[in-house]
């Protein structure tokens, strides 16, 4: 199967990326490209099978499946200026939130799908997100699930929670390495530890929890019980925690989909026939 990229900015490297080195996709059946082509070189010079294209209707050509991994303000203008080159038999997947398969539906005539990856599909770990279009076909619909068991596990959800999943899913490691970040922080800070020490301990303990969490020996609840001895140190830094946090992860969701809501007013705009 042929598998297109239009756009090598962080997250379509990162696709790419896992996707060869999980052997999920042969680099030769891979054709990318990119507004500056220089990014898309990079690619080819690291894994030279690969078929760098020198514009996006090469990639729609010669691709069954097109990932489209530009910005959402893009999409529409993209859409409109090539939608002529799509079949039926094909399917261009779109991996930003803010545009909804039936949106895209309206402009092209081939299948749609929209896939939220995550960072961590990096390392062949973690969830990626899946809405499929309704002109999706199950053989295009097995396709794509097998190429992304390659690299996460897939998990298919409904329209109304797009953005808390993306935020948990693709922004939360993001959001979680910054609180790890400010824990170090204040570790070296607060006590005679170097920086370096504390990164290497946090790093470890975070690997080993999550191979607790993944191996389900502890839920997060009983984890916290099994680590807080009565009386002891661990419960005293969890009251600390308890106090300082307050709201603020209600105001984080809050704050994404306040800026989400934006996007999507802005998207609207380009998209007259949405509702």
């Amino acid at each position: 199967m042929n598998i297109g990229f239009i756009g090598t900015g962080n997250m379509g490297t990162i696709l790419i990326e896992a996707l060869i080195e999980s052997k999920a996709v042969n680099p030769s059946f891979l054709s990318i490209t990119n507004r500056t082509l220089e990014k898309a070189k990079t690619l080819k010079n690291k894994y030279p099978e690969i078929q760098l294209a020198e514009t996006p209707e090469d990639v729609i050509l010669q691709s069954e499946l097109i990932f489209l991994c530009v910005k959402p303000l893009d999409i529409y203008p993209f859409l409109s200026k090539h939608s002529r080159l799509f079949t039926e038999k094909q399917c261009l997947i779109t991996i930003t939130s803010p545009i909804r398969v039936d949106q895209i539906e309206q402009i092209v005539p081939c299948q749609t799908a929209r896939i939220i990856p995550s960072i961590t599909n990096r390392a062949f770990a973690g969830i990626s997100l899946i809405t499929y279009g309704s002109s999706c076909t199950d053989k295009t619909k097995t396709n794509i699930l097998q190429l992304l068991k390659g690299i996460s596990l897939p998990v298919q959800i409904e329209e109304r929670i797009t953005r808390v999943a993306s935020d948990i899913v693709s922004c939360g490691p993001a959001f979680f390495s910054y609180l790890v970040q400010r824990f170090i922080d204040a570790a070296v800070a607060e006590t005679n530890i170097s920086h370096a020490e504390a990164t290497v301990l946090s790093k470890e303990m975070l690997v080993g929890l999550g191979k607790l969490l993944e191996k389900e020996h502890y839920t997060l609840p009983s984890l916290q019980e099994k680590v807080c001895v009565k009386g002891g140190v661990t419960g005293e830094g969890i009251k600390a925690l308890d106090e300082g946090i307050g709201d603020m992860f209600h105001r984080l969701f809050r704050s994404t989909h306040t800026k989400f809501e934006e996007d999507l007013s802005l998207i609207k705009k380009q998209f007259p026939a949405s509702s």
